[in-house]
């Protein structure tokens, strides 16, 4: 790669306060700028746990935060205008990761279906767009957003797994839809596919750090740096180059969150 010619990859979603990290950020920064990823956004799943997030992004100019709760995490309900207050520092750039899980957890989740009701009307009331997670619930996770009115933010609907009509009824709502190294994977031949139709405009690409090792480091610890494998991949799939795909991502990056 020469120097100065890739337009740039933006990481969308990665866990970098998490402790596989932990003494090893200089290393991880070094790593994103060889593989010319120049911004990554550091995803909340906890409200414990924010005050890290937000420090990578107050520390780095080329990281954001979100803010929100992980639908894994179990606990007392989410308070729709706490996270709005906590959304209006200039750092914070969504409301998320939120959404539903079905998959880790059973029983009955109503109270995960608050939630995220909670955060889409956080999100409405601050203005900033959603990280949408949803697992073995996509049908509640569309019925949910619609009732809610998420389509007024908008957002990404992010480490997508989903069948092409789900993405299809995403973008209905005006989302992005976002994929990760498991787009990579040779029985992901489901998600090759959507991933071929997705509109250009509306694709993002992103780690999940330090989940999800695309090939070929699959089963080691996810970094930023290799989100360029990702699109890479989708370039691949979609017969474009890569700059044309990091360029036409991060700049749906920037549109979407950095407004």
């Amino acid at each position: 790669m020469t120097p100065g010619s890739f337009p740039g990859l933006v990481d969308s979603h990665c866990h970098l306060d998490f402790p596989d990290f932990a003494g090893k950020l200089d290393d991880v920064r070094e790593e994103m700028r060889a593989n010319g990823v120049t911004h990554a956004l550091c995803i909340s799943v906890d409200l414990g746990g924010f005050p890290k997030v937000l420090g990578l992004a107050e520390a780095h100019d080329n990281f954001f935060a979100s803010v929100g709760v992980h639908p894994d995490h179990e606990g007392a309900p989410v308070d729709p205008g706490q996270l709005v207050e906590l959304a209006r520092h200039p750092r914070v750039v969504a409301i998320g990761e939120t959404g539903l899980d079905y998959h880790r957890l059973s029983g009955d989740l109503g109270w995960q279906r608050e939630r995220f009701r909670a955060h889409i009307r956080a999100a409405r009331r601050c203005g900033k767009p959603l990280v949408v997670h949803t697992r073995d619930a996509a049908d509640d996770t569309l019925r949910i957003m619609r009732e809610e009115g998420a389509a007024e933010v908008g957002g990404v609907m992010h480490c997508f797994t989903e069948s092409q009509e789900v993405a299809d009824a995403a973008l209905e709502l005006g989302f992005h839809v976002s994929f990760s190294g498991i787009v990579t994977f040779k029985n992901a031949g489901r998600l090759k596919e959507v991933a071929r139709t997705v509109p250009l405009e509306r694709l993002l690409v992103e780690t999940d750090a330090p989940y999800l090792a695309p090939v070929p480091h699959r089963g080691k610890t996810n970094r930023p740096a290799w989100v360029r494998h990702v699109a890479e991949e989708v370039a691949r799939l979609r017969n474009i180059t890569l700059d044309s795909l990091a360029e036409a991502t991060t700049r749906n990056f920037f549109k979407l969150f950095v407004r």
